[in-house]
């Protein structure tokens, strides 16, 4: 199945863990649920939806991969930065399923981090019965 995310900045973290858990088929009891990000530009991560550290990786990623690097992609796309911010995100996140349901700890949530938008972009996500 596949999750639209739509978002309005160039840097957005989005939480899509309402949509992943919707998206576990209603027959899998137990097993893992893998979101992938296929795009070069985007990763997804497990981590707390609060809005301090929501800022907080925008900010991070900025020091990191700062947008005006020098990079040598810039010369074709102008966004060598968020493909090199996107790699360190990573391109999927697996959780376990138990009892039917996304198997996150208490402040886990999955985010969908954009670098390059906005844009719509697909989120897609499989599940797996143990």
């Amino acid at each position: 199945m596949s999750i639209q995310v739509k978002t309005k900045e160039r840097v957005a973290v989005v939480d899509v863990t309402a949509q992943v858990e919707e998206a576990v088929p209603d027959d899998v009891e137990q097993g893992v649920c893998t979101a992938f990000v296929p795009h070069t530009t985007a990763g997804v991560v497990v981590n707390e939806n609060e809005s301090g550290l929501l800022g907080d990786v925008e900010r991070a990623l900025d020091r990191v991969v700062p947008r005006d690097g020098g990079y040598e992609h810039d010369l074709i796309d102008d966004n060598a930065d968020a493909h090199l911010r996107s790699m360190l995100l990573g391109e999927s996140v697996s959780v376990p399923v138990v009892d039917g349901g996304l198997d996150l700890g208490t402040w886990q949530s999955i985010l969908f981090v954009e670098c390059d938008g906005p844009r719509t972009r697909s989120l897609d996500v499989t599940t797996a019965s143990a």
